[in-house]
């Protein structure tokens, strides 16, 4: 696309998208007000732990959903799996206790990596978690979907829509700001939580006095592909289901590294109160999942793919076909239309209370939502990390107006939009490529924190450090040995099912921060002064000057004066003979007003107008390869977008090829029509108060004398160094 075009395109849009970036994001933020942004725990929990209490809402119906291939004797093993994954989160979170002690500024696993085993496995744990954070959007949003779905039957059908719009709206709540996101989301996170432990402690009293009732899917049998559903597994067949179950339910422990991502929006002691959180955290994840999936082996619940249902459920032995949705019809005209576990637990142990069921439902779509704002508030950052490190585009590091990582936001939300898009919201075509990122992740920072514990132990002394430290590289170790035994299992059970999408797309992560690494290096080298023996700091021989005249009007005569000003070597006014009577009238002027500028006239016998400046300017070069040749261009700043389409077209096609050039300077000498005065003064209003613009090097803006008064200056303060 022509520069002019894009420039009309972004000019077209700004007034509005700016008003409305106002309206959703709100007013900009100081760099002052940053330590106003820090979590306490009873915020930070919400924030950095709803992504592994939300896992509660799937990751029990994967482990039955894997369990259901080997047909309902199968579900025995269903609490095994939960305690089993219960350990293992238990250890893990154990062993990122250590961790944020150890680094806490926020680089969690990547600098645990990068410090300890080197930059290469650095940037494999980097890739590893920002194509996990992308599917943990995906998949939280997605689910939530689904539990929108089956409570409100308008979105049977078009879960993947509603997703995307969740996923905007979050991606807008958290533009706003941490502690403002943050705010808004403790709330629900709780809500979920005291709703959560009501139902696990109803149905607990329930089945305790033996009122517990069956699930509505206990009625239905699972059918077994290729033979029945009893009897006719083969050991080895079972383990791998088993396993299969297993490497699903780890879903349980994502999550855990957006902690150690997130420590440095803790308040003070940051390290103390994000250990905090994660023990929290695991407390009240382990018990939320062990006990639905307790609960549901009592009810004997049934679950299987949400996307074919009919494929595998059976009434009195005869599977059903497919109806409305994801609806199954039998035989006997009996419909049934498959909820998620939460729901179906919720459904019988309330059936004294029928709205507690669409409460449960709805605090559940609730926490899948926010849960994705783990993912929002872990993937900025790292990629803040990373971009400061050079290995991604330095737009990413910088904060937006709301002291957020804006553009890592936007970028987030649309790679899981996409995600959601191409996979349509199925969680469990999803589910597949997740979890082996973290578990990559998690391996390598535990090989990480234990070569920092042993490098630490040879400098420490003092018995009671020593123990201290021996006891954390042991728990290290702990949970190094199970991070490496799952990330085993999730490789054997999960590869062929999608997990190697995600190991492409972490592959092809990793060579992009490798190239964008190489760049950046070539392009230092590249521009360092010692690479130019001084030429970089060499004045030009001659400065020839040269003013873009194609009418005489008030701003050709800005032009003139400004290039005077700067007193070249040579100034002249340049015109191009595209139009002979034009050209006559222009001579005319010219000499009618007696400017003391003279006025070269370029042929173009083709009507062409940038080709003859371009070629006149290199003849200058040719001559005088030392002389800098500064282009003075007059130029309309406007007001309203369709004005940008009818002025500057020349001048902007000029700019780009001229910015081509070496040796020669392009200057542009803005003339502001009275439609733009409106733009002016809200620019001079953007900001809410903040110093901007004020000279910050050697002197003492707090002190500034309280003088003037103008446009562009803050009410009440001198602008340091100026004479007015």
């Amino acid at each position: 696309m022509p520069a002019e075009a894009t420039l009309c395109l972004r000019w077209a849009v700004v007034s509005i998208s700016d008003a409305a970036k106002r309206l959703l994001v709100g007013r900009p933020v100081s760099s002052e007000q940053l330590s106003e942004t820090l979590l306490p725990k009873r915020i930070a929990l919400p924030v950095f732990a709803s992504d592994a209490l939300s896992s509660v809402a799937y990751a029990p119906n994967e482990i039955f959903l894997m369990l259901s291939l080997a047909g309902v004797a199968a579900y025995a093993f269903s609490i095994p799996v939960a305690l089993a994954v219960a350990v293992l989160l238990a250890v893990v979170i154990a062993s990122y206790r250590q961790n944020v002690h150890a680094y806490p500024s926020g680089g969690g696993d990547y600098e645990v990596a990068t410090v300890n085993l080197g930059r290469t496995a650095g940037l494999v744990v980097a890739s590893a978690l920002l194509v996990d954070y992308v599917l943990t959007v995906a998949v939280s949003i997605a689910s939530a979907a689904q539990y929108a779905a089956g409570g409100i039957d308008v979105l049977r059908g078009h879960e993947a829509a509603a997703a995307v719009v969740a996923i905007a709206l979050l991606m807008t709540m958290n533009l706003r700001g941490v502690r403002e996101s943050g705010t808004a989301f403790a709330v629900p996170t709780y809500f979920f939580i005291i709703t959560m432990l009501a139902l696990i402690g109803t149905g607990l009293f329930r089945w305790a006095d033996g009122s517990l009732p069956l699930a509505e899917s206990a009625q239905f049998g699972i059918e077994l592909e290729g033979g029945p559903t009893e009897g006719s597994l083969a050991q080895l067949a079972l383990a791998f289901v088993v396993l299969r179950a297993f490497s699903s339910g780890c879903a349980a422990l994502t999550g855990v590294e957006a902690i150690s991502n997130g420590v440095p929006a803790f308040r003070p002691p940051k390290s103390a109160n994000a250990a905090a959180t994660l023990a929290m955290l695991g407390g009240l994840a382990v018990a939320m999942m062990v006990s639905v999936v307790f609960l549901a082996g009592r009810m004997h619940v049934r679950y299987v793919d949400e996307a074919r249902p009919w494929d595998q459920l059976t009434l009195n032995g005869q599977l059903g076909v497919p109806g409305d949705g994801a609806t199954v019809v039998f035989p006997d005209g009996t419909e049934y239309h498959q909820v998620p576990l939460i729901g179906q637990l919720a459904h019988g142990i309330f059936d004294f209370a029928p709205f507690m069921f669409f409460l449960v439902s709805a605090a559940t779509g609730l926490i899948l939502v926010l849960a994705a704002n783990t993912a929002f508030n872990g993937f900025p950052v790292l990629a803040s990390v990373l971009a400061k490190d050079g290995f991604l585009p330095k737009q990413l590091h910088s904060r937006g107006d709301r002291l957020a990582f804006s553009n890592g936001i936007l970028v987030l939300a649309g790679l899981a939009a996409l995600l959601v898009v191409a996979f349509d919201a199925q969680v469990t075509r999803l589910i597949q490529l997740y979890i082996v990122g973290v578990f990559i992740s998690f391996t390598l920072s535990q090989a990480g924190m234990i070569r920092h514990w042993t490098r630490a132990l040879s400098a420490a002394k003092g018995r009671q450090t020593r123990a201290k430290m021996q006891r954390s590289r042991a728990i290290n170790t702990l949970g190094l040995v199970f991070t490496v035994l799952v990330l085993a299992i999730v490789l054997a059970t999960k590869f062929l099912a999608g997990a190697w999408i995600a190991i492409l797309a972490m592959t092809l992560v990793f060579g992009i921060m490798k190239g964008i690494k190489t760049h950046y290096l070539h392009v230092a080298q590249e521009l360092n002064p010692e690479n130019y023996s001084g030429n970089a700091r060499t004045l030009p021989s001659r400065v020839h000057a040269i003013v873009l005249i194609s009418s005489v009007l008030a701003p050709t005569l800005r032009a003139l004066a400004y290039a005077k000003a700067s007193r070249p070597a040579t100034l002249e006014a340049i015109t191009v003979d595209a139009d002979p009577r034009s050209t006559a009238n222009l001579m005319k002027q010219w000499e009618e007003m007696e400017l003391p500028v003279s006025l070269k006239v370029l042929e173009s016998p083709y009507r062409e107008v940038s080709r003859p400046i371009i070629t006149y300017i290199r003849s200058i070069r040719r001559q005088s390869p030392r002389e800098l040749v500064a282009v003075y261009i007059p130029e309309y700043v406007v007001g309203r977008w369709w004005e940008q389409m009818l002025h500057n077209q020349t001048a902007l096609r000029l700019k780009s090829r001229l910015h081509y050039m070496t040796g020669v300077v392009v200057v542009s000498v803005p003339w502001q029509l009275s439609s733009a005065e409106g733009d002016a003064d809200r620019f001079d209003r953007t900001g809410g108060g903040a110093n901007r613009g004020l000279l910050r090097y050697g002197v003492d803006t707090t002190a500034a004398a309280k003088t003037t008064t103008g446009r562009g200056h803050r009410p009440g303060y001198e602008v340091p160094g100026g004479d007015s």
